[in-house]
């Protein structure tokens, strides 16, 4: 029996990549090594996806590499592959960094890995391919899925914007956008296992559609969810905020089982740095989209990415993002200094940001978003919140005795069982009352003192527990979703979907245009 390992680092889109890349090892006759109840020293295969929108990604990844030389010299059979962003990027740099490294792939040819790992080991030497374009959409790729009750569904890959400080076009590729009756085909297989929660995935998810000609399609698209039986939960990221538009606002606030979340990405609350980052859109534009959105869905909870010492990033500058963040009440940021990245035009530019600055500001910047986030927090005090529970979000569970998941709004919740009361599986949903909103996250404690306290069984509770029955940690490997033969969504949906001048044939070869990239590797 041959073992693998897949490790990954970076954004939502890598986690789903890394998704993918067990499909195919599994496929390929390889057994996940954390399945076993005795595990190896060390897996046969492991496979690095990697991230390259941060410096300390490279030196992350170097490092996972000599932590792994003495196991490789102990076995010379074990293989290491490294894929991803950073391995779009270095290439062959890998193999001079580290020579016993087997394999190289890139962003565009996961599906290759397979057929890598069998050319490394009959050349005995190493295997590197790095496609310039990807040739095929991934979702034709087998998937060996994390959760049972969640999913994540790729409604496009690649970027066209040219900010500044993000690498992330120059390894994605530009963006190519699947069909709608394509996503909605995976979504309803995945309702048709469980799932009851999906997360859209694109880098800016709401260009969706240009490439085939609907600049309407992203609204389209969240509202043909709203139609899908089974399906409780709709998630997406990242929009950007120059081509964020008002009717996928409405779309979001008219459809019920699209959450009141939105992750918008300001990265500067500076109109000069936001011109120098190339992003097209400034500040009282951003502001006025997230008034939008409050207008229409009260409860929404807006979370941000912001980078802190730009390069000519003045104290002024930094102020006026002070004010934005103070303005815009976010319930949590992403929050990062700015990393040169080789490649890009800001890491060539003049003044950069000394460090000791940098790290000041970011301080700053952190204790100002902490009491935000903590204020806004406290107002949901005494409310009723709907949480779908989840393993793994709540480190101390064990130790509090709480269970934990998120609320609708996205908000992390740990809640307490009362004794005797009906314990829930992961995927069922629980109502309960917040006791106490933290900075980072909400208590819920209400039915240890008589009060609100509901569970509700769901078939994600159900493919859960399905799951532990039959002594497996993960999903089977679901096969590719190809497109063949005529649409599968009801021909009643399909004039909501698609333009009248869009055929069923495969995307025009306009270019698509609009899209973007962030520190998170998303918009």
């Amino acid at each position: 029996m041959k073992t693998y390992d897949v490790r990954t680092h970076g954004c939502q889109m890598n986690v789903h990549d890394s998704e993918r890349l067990a499909g195919l090892l599994e496929t390929a006759g390889y057994v996940d090594v954390n399945s076993l109840t005795e595990r190896p020293e060390s897996a046969d295969v492991v496979v690095f996806n990697t991230c390259a929108v941060r410096e300390n990604a490279d030196n992350k990844l170097y490092g996972n590499l000599g932590q792994l030389r003495p196991a490789k010299l102990k076995n010379p059979d074990m293989q290491i592959a490294v894929g991803g962003c950073l391995a779009q990027k270095d290439r062959g740099i890998i193999v001079e960094k580290a020579p016993w490294v087997d394999v190289v792939f890139g962003t565009h040819n996961i599906g290759s890995l397979p057929a890598l790992l069998d050319r490394a080991r009959h050349n005995h030497r190493a295997a590197v391919e790095i496609k310039e374009s990807l040739e095929t959409f991934p979702s034709t790729l087998p998937t060996r899925r994390d959760s049972a009750y969640a999913g994540w569904v790729s409604i496009s890959v690649g970027c066209n914007n040219t900010c500044t400080f993000c690498i992330v076009p120059s390894l994605r590729g530009t963006e190519m956008d699947r069909r709608p009756d394509e996503v909605l085909a995976e979504i309803e297989a995945l309702v048709a296992q469980g799932v009851i929660e999906v997360t859209l995935l694109g880098q800016n998810v709401n260009t969706y559609g240009v490439e085939f000609g609907d600049r309407l399609a992203f609204g389209r698209l969240l509202r043909a969810c709203g139609d899908i039986d089974g399906l409780e939960r709709v998630r997406f990221t990242s929009p950007h905020p120059a081509a964020f538009t008002d009717d996928v606002i409405t779309a979001m606030a008219e459809t019920p089982n699209v959450m009141p979340s939105l992750h918008m990405p300001l990265q500067s609350g500076s109109d000069r740095v936001l011109k120098a980052m190339r992003r097209s859109y400034r500040s009282a534009r951003f502001l006025g989209i997230l008034d939008t959105v409050r207008q229409q869905i009260p409860d929404a909870a807006i979370t941000t990415d912001i980078i802190v010492g730009f390069p000519g990033e003045t104290e002024e500058d930094f102020r006026a993002t002070l004010d934005v963040v103070r303005a815009a009440r976010f319930s949590s940021a992403f929050t990062f200094q700015y990393s040169v990245r080789h490649g890009t035009p800001a890491a060539t530019m003049p003044d950069q940001v000394p460090k000791s600055v940098v790290q000041e500001r970011y301080e700053r910047l952190l204790e100002v978003q902490e009491e935000v986030s903590w204020s806004e927090n406290r107002t949901l005090e005494g409310r009723e919140v709907e949480v779908l529970v989840a393993t793994g979000e709540g480190r101390k569970d064990r130790a509090t005795k709480r269970l934990s998941g998120r609320a609708g709004d996205n908000r992390l919740v740990h809640f307490a069982v009362p004794p005797g009361g009906s314990e829930p599986r992961p995927g069922d949903v629980v109502s309960v009352d917040v006791t106490y909103g933290a900075p980072h996250h909400l208590v819920a404690d209400s039915g240890l003192g008589g009060g609100r306290y509901a569970v509700r069984r769901t078939a994600g509770g159900a493919a859960w527990a399905a799951l532990r029955e039959s002594g497996s940690a993960k999903p089977p490997v679901s096969l590719g979703m190809p497109w063949v033969g005529s649409p599968r969504i009801q021909p009643s949906r399909r004039h909501e979907l698609l333009p009248a001048s869009c055929p069923d044939s495969p995307p025009s070869d306009e270019p698509p245009v609009g899209s973007s990239g962030s520190p998170s590797g998303a918009s």
